[in-house]
């Protein structure tokens, strides 16, 4: 009988991740993952940092050029952003846990010299990354998940999450086996690419304010 299966449906990190250890094994475990073919242009996984039990965990959807060059989350334009926001809503940034769904930097490139641009990742390639996510969920132990963006929302809360309809609300659902509450926001990419920019960097403060007395 032949299979309907296409080849992305066996798209996983599963044997990739290990069964123990901390964040230190985890980064480096996640540095060979060859559970999708996202690794095969990227420079280098760009794995989750930040506080081994922080009280926040930030997920956004995956690295930028800049994060793939550097192999560290959230250092290009849109991080320094975020940083920014997280301390005017009264979120330290050092006590805050900073990672991705997906961890490899997905780009399209005309030419060789020439600027790389993001495209977004798939669903397939969001599940596929999925238990490296979970594991970070199961070690951090984050009191609050802050969801930055559409894609990052579709990745723990699946395909019909919009953001737009709950940025800002304090939302309790079951994550990868835990339950877990979770503020949704914008990306602070989005933030950049906006037409008034001031308006959305206030709305995106607003939203992490909520996120800051949801804490306590």
């Amino acid at each position: 009988m032949v299979s309907t299966k296409s080849p992305e449906d066996a798209y996983t990190a599963e044997p990739f991740v290990p069964g123990r250890g901390g964040l230190a094994a985890l980064r480096k475990a996640a540095a060979d993952c060859r559970g999708c073919p996202l690794h095969r242009d990227a420079t280098q996984t760009v794995f989750g940092e930040g506080a081994a039990h922080a009280r926040v965990m930030l997920v956004g959807e995956q690295p930028g050029d800049q994060e793939d060059r550097q192999g560290k989350p959230f250092v290009g334009p849109a991080g320094k952003l975020l940083d920014r926001a997280l301390a005017e809503a009264g979120i330290e940034p050092a006590d805050a846990y900073v990672t991705n769904a997906v961890k490899h930097f997905k780009f399209t490139q005309a030419e060789p010299r020439k600027r790389r641009i993001h495209k977004a990742p798939s669903l397939r390639e969001m599940t596929a990354c999925g238990p490296w996510l979970a594991k970070e969920l199961e070690i951090v132990e984050p009191e609050l998940i802050v969801v930055l963006g559409a894609t990052a929302g579709k990745a723990l809360l699946g395909s019909s999450f919009r953001v737009t309809q709950v940025r800002g609300t304090v939302l309790e659902e079951e994550i990868h086996g835990r339950r877990e509450r979770l503020v949704p926001t914008v990306h602070p990419s989005a933030v950049l690419r906006a037409e008034d920019r001031e308006a959305a960097y206030r709305g995106l403060v607003a939203d992490l304010e909520v996120a800051a007395r949801a804490l306590g």
